[in-house]
């Protein structure tokens, strides 16, 4: 019964608006009774709102599967003029197969130019992830991007055609992603440091790579790539509970020094298996990043002693520029 009313109440509210030739729609569901049916009625229903141009759906933790985000896929591709997307389909079960179908589609909404997807613990993998990489490459007018890919099953092949593809979003300026609790290891967050750095306007850059399985090799190689995004003046880095080390953090903070557009860096690296000696390197090369003026750093120090907590925090604190430095 819930399954039936619920279309009937799509139609006539998507009804009303096709009439009224509405560009901005707001959808909040009820969680846990949406399936498949009611989202593939619910895309049905959209696909007539050809003059929609902003479109946020909130239907996190239902029960939509693969069929149920292909439907609402392929009715979002009819949405030929939608600008701002906002779609939130976190905690269901949509899968690869899923995945690709509503990857599929957005590709071919060209006028995207600011995009939200949260698609977290949806049992996705590599073969789901690289196939919306290669859709979102071709949403040319991206320049805001926000995607939510934490607790799923994305290892290195996935990650690194995902970086790939974001590669070709040349206007992106902004760019959030969230690729906590999967499997990228050192080889994935290399590559999608790589391929992230021919974003060349990019300024505003969050990755949240927590619990992935990354150690020194894999720190080095996103700071090395991070180090050619010329235009990054905010940077955000979540790598908690990973294996990066004291070599690791010393030769991210040497290649971060290399971002000379660099002004404002949050930087949360507790449970790495960082000691005084990491630490300290890691202050004495955010020293040399010339512009930084506010830095918050997230560390374990509680394994350290006062004398090596007060040299640690001398080395950042000889930064010339530095106006704001939070540690914890």
């Amino acid at each position: 019964m819930m399954e039936k009313n619920s279309q009937k109440i799509f139609k006539i509210l998507i009804l009303q608006n096709v009439k009224a030739g509405i560009q901005n729609l707001l959808f909040i569901n009820f969680s846990n009774q949406i399936g498949d049916e009611d989202t593939s009625s619910l895309g049905s229903a959209l696909a007539n709102c050809i003059n929609l141009s902003n479109l946020t759906l909130k239907l996190g933790s239902n029960q939509i599967g693969a069929i149920g985000a292909s439907g609402l896929g392929s009715a979002l591709a009819n949405c030929i003029n939608l600008s701002n997307l906002t779609l939130e389909l976190g905690n269901n079960q949509i899968g690869d197969e899923g995945t690709s179908s509503l990857g599929s589609a957005l590709a071919n909404c060209i006028n995207l130019s600011n995009l939200t997807l949260n698609l977290s613990d949806n049992q996705i993998g590599d073969e789901g992830t690289s196939s919306l990489g290669s859709a979102l490459a071709n949403c040319i007018n991206l320049s805001n991007l926000r995607l939510d890919l934490g607790w799923n099953k994305i290892g290195y092949q996935g990650t690194s055609s995902l970086g790939s593809a974001l590669a070709n979003c040349i206007n992106l300026s902004n760019l959030t992603i969230n690729l906590s609790w999967n499997k990228i290891g050192d080889e994935g967050t290399s590559s999608l440091g790589s391929a992230l750095a021919n974003c060349i306007n990019l300024s505003n850059l969050t990755l949240n790579l927590r619990n992935n399985q990354i150690g020194a090799v894999g720190a080095s190689g996103l700071g090395s790539a991070l180090a050619n995004c010329i235009n990054l003046s905010n940077l955000r880095l979540d790598l908690v509970n990973n294996q990066i080390g004291d070599e690791g953090i010393s030769s991210l903070g040497c290649a971060l020094a290399n971002c000379i557009n660099l002004s404002n860096l949050t930087l949360n690296l507790r449970s790495n298996q960082i000691g005084a000696m990491g630490a300290s390197g890691l202050g004495s090369a955010l020293a040399n990043c010339i512009n930084l003026s506010k830095l918050t750093l997230y560390l374990d120090f509680s394994s350290l002693d006062e004398s090596q907590k007060f040299k640690v925090l001398s080395k950042f604190l000889k930064s010339k520029r530095l106006v704001f430095f939070g540690f914890s």
